[in-house]
């Protein structure tokens, strides 16, 4: 490593949103990093030229198809980007405010996604990769870090995400004398936008909402009447599922069910869920309301590829297509990519890690990303950010508390690290308003004018959001 910087490296494994994020604050506050990744193109044997290039063996988790950095697998969206009403907007919010590579790239390659900010996959990750690439302080190393890192790596952040490698899992396991790490996790499928029925379907964003990209119709819409949703149902419950002996001890995570397993926990869970027909009218029969409606979201940004939206699924994929194409609309669906099923991993954090997310029993060792037991990308990549600024703090002999629970951040870091020690089961959580401190639901608004009973809610989730920024600010000093 060639740099003018007078700091030992801080090594973080795992490539991934968190790690990159990770990466990125280290360097940014002028320490070097050493970022690895088992994600690969290894040559095999010699080339049979000078010119020629020789065979090469693509190594991947279960879930990647690529090498790039911070590779989005389940979904390309990071939900919702209004800072104002929703947690995870808050959240997008302060980490712009802090800096963030992974909000910076995501802004640059947004896709219209109605009130969501979601990506183009292969852009957003290439974007990740160049500039980590590209920066003097980073140096990145391809290459599995198989256990527990060396000894003499005194400051690393342990990123590796929902599928950490059974060498360095098993090692967690030894040295906490913990007895599971995993959960299920599934994958969406993805569809050619010209495959689409565009005479069923039809463009809007639920009630019309705009996003950050100022799409008010950024959602294609699949409507269902009640005879086509059941038989769905039953073509959902009757298929073929795959199972995974060696993982059957594994739960599911909540947030990310298979829509198999929601069908099985009643009939009319899909159209209260993902197939909720709310804020939706069809044009082409404006009084008929839909039964249900399966969404699809932009997936790139050429807008050739759309992903059904909550449809994470693990029927097998000889059938997958023959089911989904029951959906009017995707009578003649060609699929991208069909959904699956993969192993996701966690830590009992709030027994494990201190509030700068260091492992208690080896404070060297920090986590970050969603083996903390937080879920989801923006989540993740929060994790990567604080764990980032943490470690370079250390570094640099001036350790920094996290940010007050009053902050979305905050509040993941409470969440991860406080409470569950006593019955119970520590689950992922995402952000939500509920992570964070009550404010009493206001009854005037700023120009004193009451307000109605029904919008207090809304206007109490604003008075948190601006507490949050505030604090965020008085926190990091910007």
């Amino acid at each position: 490593m060639t740099t003018n910087s007078t700091y030992q490296p801080v090594h973080v494994i795992g490539g991934g949103l968190a790690g990159s994020e990770a990466a990125w604050q280290i360097a940014q506050s002028g320490v070097p990093v050493i970022l690895h990744e088992m994600r690969r193109d290894e040559a095999i044997g010699a080339p049979s030229s000078s010119e020629a290039v020789g065979p090469v063996k693509k190594i991947r988790t279960d879930a990647h198809n690529t090498d790039g950095l911070a590779e989005m697998v389940c979904s390309n969206s990071f939900r919702s980007d209004d800072w104002q009403f929703n947690a995870v907007g808050l959240l997008h919010a302060e980490m712009r405010k802090l800096g963030s590579l992974i909000m910076s790239c995501a802004d640059q390659h947004q896709v219209p996604a109605g009130g969501a900010l979601a990506v183009d996959r292969d852009g957003f990750s290439g974007e990740v990769t160049r500039r980590l690439e590209a920066h003097p302080l980073v140096t990145i190393v391809r290459e599995e870090i198989a256990g527990l890192p060396p000894e003499e790596w005194d400051n690393v952040i342990v990123a590796t995400g929902p599928l950490t490698s059974p060498t360095l899992a098993q090692a967690i396991l030894d040295m906490t004398g913990e007895g599971q790490l995993s959960f299920f996790d599934a994958i969406a499928p993805i569809i050619h936008f010209d495959s689409i029925d565009m005479d069923k379907a039809w463009r809007q964003s639920r009630y019309d909402k705009e996003g950050p990209g100022g799409d008010a119709a950024a959602y294609i819409n699949c409507p269902m009447n009640k005879a086509q949703y059941e038989a769905f149902i039953d073509a959902l419950l009757d298929g073929p599922k795959s199972e995974f002996k060696e993982w059957e001890n594994v739960p599911y995570f909540d947030g990310c069910l298979p829509i198999e397993v929601m069908a099985e926990r009643g009939r009319e869970t899909l159209r209260h869920g993902p197939m909720k027909p709310v804020g939706l009218t069809n044009p082409r029969d404006p009084l008929v309301k839909s039964y249900a409606i399966v969404q699809l979201r932009q997936d790139n940004a050429l807008g050739t590829l759309w992903n059904m939206v909550g449809f994470q699924t693990k029927l097998k994929h000889g059938v997958q297509a023959d089911t989904f194409r029951m959906i009017p609309g995707l009578e003649n669906a060609q699929f991208a990519r069909l959904g699956g099923l993969h192993r996701n991993t966690f830590i009992n954090s709030p027994k494990l890690l201190d509030k700068s997310l260091r492992m208690k029993v080896a404070p060297r060792l920090r986590f970050a990303g969603q083996v903390t037991g937080v879920e989801g990308y923006v989540e993740s990549a929060a994790m990567g950010l604080l764990t980032g600024r943490f470690a370079a703090a250390d570094r640099k002999g001036a350790p920094i508390d996290a940010p007050p629970p009053t902050t979305a951040l905050g509040a993941l870091v409470e969440h991860i690290t406080g409470g569950h020690l006593d019955g119970g089961s520590f689950q992922p959580m995402n952000i939500n308003y509920g992570l964070l401190p009550p404010l009493e639901a206001p009854k005037v608004d700023e120009d004193g004018k009451k307000i109605p009973l029904k919008e207090r809610g809304r206007a109490k989730k604003r008075l948190m959001s601006l507490r949050a920024l505030k604090d965020l600010e008085a926190w990091a000093g910007v």
